[in-house]
């Protein structure tokens, strides 16, 4: 089974069933394991349970070098976002922490637009990102959740923008979060620092499912399955075009009718249009479904 550490792009290797963690494989090794199956699923796992998967600039950088290459011409489909351990993500490490209060300025600015850089590229990679929040996320760790196009949490995990209590500000991942949460949740969650559960978490949009805790981490992985499986019966051209729906309808009224109109007037004389509409007609699963997926 093929893993990654640091920053090197996924790799093909033996198919993984649904669910299956990068970090099952013991050689795994580094700040980021990653596995891509042979259905085009690739799983991305914070490999640093020691400190409850917290950021430091190696862990950044592989996170940001790797979401660079989850595209289709990359062989991948859908992407897995994990943690090893018990842990989601902790945020900033202590480490860290000690480095940028000793470091200047332009330091702190570079690390800054660092992890801004990497959470960009996370929130804009043009294939479906399902979160498999296994545990508590904190800080920086709710900003990858907020880049996830669908998150599913274990009901036990906790989250929470502590930067507050430390003087600091959740300054890098607010845009992120305010997208998905919008700005009245965010505001509140932001000045308290206070810790909410998942089913607050889902309440505001931020993930999507919540898995009881006696289901375990089988439950856990076997719903983000599912929500894999149902990527993977979308288009991939599609997806991209969808990923990106939301910021095109905003803007004047009269631009927002004609791109949407040209959208979907491009999708349907697109190669991957015609093969869907084909095989809708034809009663069949259109070319781009593994065949491992059930119905197909």
């Amino acid at each position: 089974m093929s893993t990654s550490s640091g920053n090197p792009p996924p790799h093909h290797g033996p198919a993984s069933g649904p669910g299956q963690s990068a970090g099952d494989d013991p050689g795994a090794s580094g700040p980021l394991a990653v596995e891509l199956d042979r259905r085009g699923v690739a799983t991305l796992t914070l490999s640093r349970p020691e400190v409850r998967n917290a950021f430091d600039g190696s862990l950044v950088a592989a996170l940001a070098d790797s979401a660079a290459r989850l595209t289709p011409d990359d062989g991948v489909r859908v992407a897995v976002l994990t943690g090893a351990g018990t842990a989601f993500s902790a945020g900033a490490d202590l480490e860290t922490m000690r480095a940028m209060r000793d470091a200047d300025p332009g330091e702190n600015l570079a690390d800054a637009r660092a992890l801004e850089s990497m959470l960009h590229t996370l929130d804009t990679v043009p294939v479906p990102v399902v979160g498999r929040i296994n545990g508590p996320a904190i800080g920086g760790g709710v900003g990858l959740v907020a880049c996830c196009d669908v998150a599913v949490a274990a009901s036990s995990a906790v989250f929470a923008f502590s930067e507050v209590r430390l003087g600091l500000a959740p300054a890098v991942i607010a845009p992120f979060v305010v997208a998905k949460t919008g700005p009245a949740f965010a505001r509140a969650a932001f000045v308290t620092g206070g810790r909410f559960d998942a089913a607050r978490a889902r309440e505001v949009g931020l993930v999507h499912e919540v898995v009881p805790d006696d289901e375990g981490a089988d439950g856990l992985d076997e719903r983000v399955a599912a929500v894999v499986g149902q990527c993977l019966r979308a288009g991939p051209r599609a997806v991209a075009e969808v990923k990106r729906l939301p910021e095109r309808v905003q803007g004047p009224r009269e631009e927002v009718r004609e791109r949407t109109a040209a959208l979907i007037a491009r999708l349907r004389t697109s190669e991957e249009g015609q093969e869907g509409i084909a095989a809708f007609l034809e009663r069949r699963a259109p070319s781009w479904v593994p065949e491992e997926e059930p119905g197909r």
